[in-house]
């Protein structure tokens, strides 16, 4: 089989421990995109969080792709254009908002190059800016300030906390909005019918390839969908384990060049025509 196109995960799948692609795993992904492969950086961060990766990357220079928000905007990047893009209803967000004003959670969206964010800001509120490298305006009323598109909003708290949320948001708003965790501390909020699988499918059918040439990296819960549709889905060594049972394989983990070490041994038998070795 013939994978044409790779679908990766950022945080935990990509980069290692300390949020950096090793050289190892950028060599590996240039030489499979200089043989004609496609890379697809699938991820919760917002766009402006991808952009950095995508251009260490080379995907600007070799046709490849962003899936942000968890597939709710999916960008070229050699031209820079949005193929697809969902909004989150903005009716949603005043009642979201008063649900959540006596629980010990933050909230946020984003515009443009910032981090809108109110509520309880917390350490996690805080970690949501720097891995996104992303500065912060803080408002004390977020429903009222949000009056313009959005494609997600991100809740973020203690896990015990987000877990509770996870299910009264579900409970309320499952029929509605994609609601799911994307780390223990953060609480995904999407339009309905959006996710890592259904986005990377959207762009299959673009690039008129089949699901079955088709590998996904991922090792969080927001990537299961990914692992379970792609032709080979691949969850790291550092998932938990609900992530493995959901993966075809599982690799080496991020901080040991697991993406990297399983396209080598894969080799000429799965890249014949890229001539990856």
């Amino acid at each position: 089989m013939l994978f044409k196109i790779i679908a990766l995960d950022i945080d935990g799948t990509l980069t290692n421990s300390k949020k950096i692609i090793t050289e190892k795993t950028r060599k590996q992904l240039i030489r499979y995109q200089k043989n004609g492969g496609i890379v697809v950086l699938a991820s919760g961060r917002p766009t402006q969080g991808i952009l950095p990766y995508a251009k260490i990357l080379g995907l600007k220079q070799y046709g490849g792709y962003i899936l942000s928000y968890n597939g709710g905007c999916i960008i070229e990047c050699a031209t820079g254009r949005i193929i697809y893009q969902d909004k989150l209803p903005l009716e949603y967000i005043p009642e979201i908002c008063s649900i959540i004003k006596d629980y010990p959670v933050g909230i946020n969206t984003y515009q443009g190059d910032r981090i809108i964010a109110g509520n309880h800001i917390n350490k996690y509120t805080e970690l949501e800016a720097r891995i996104n490298r992303m500065e912060m305006s803080i408002t004390d009323d977020f429903a009222g300030y949000v009056s313009f598109d959005i494609t997600k909003c991100l809740l973020h708290g203690e896990p015990e906390v987000i877990a509770e949320l996870e299910k009264l948001f579900a409970d309320k708003y499952g029929d509605k909005l994609g609601i799911f965790r994307s780390e223990p501390f953060f609480l995904e909020i999407v339009p309905k019918e959006i996710d890592k699988a259904q986005s990377l499918g959207r762009l299959l059918k673009v690039l008129s390839l089949n699901v079955d040439e088709c590998i996904a990296f991922g090792d969080g819960f927001n990537d299961i969908s990914m692992l379970r549709y792609a032709g080979l889905g691949v969850a790291m060594s550092n998932a938990s384990d609900t992530v493995k049972q959901s993966a075809d394989y599982v690799a080496r983990s991020n901080d040991e060049d697991g993406i990297a070490v399983l396209l080598s041994e894969m080799g000429r038998s799965v890249f014949p025509s890229l001539a990856m070795l």
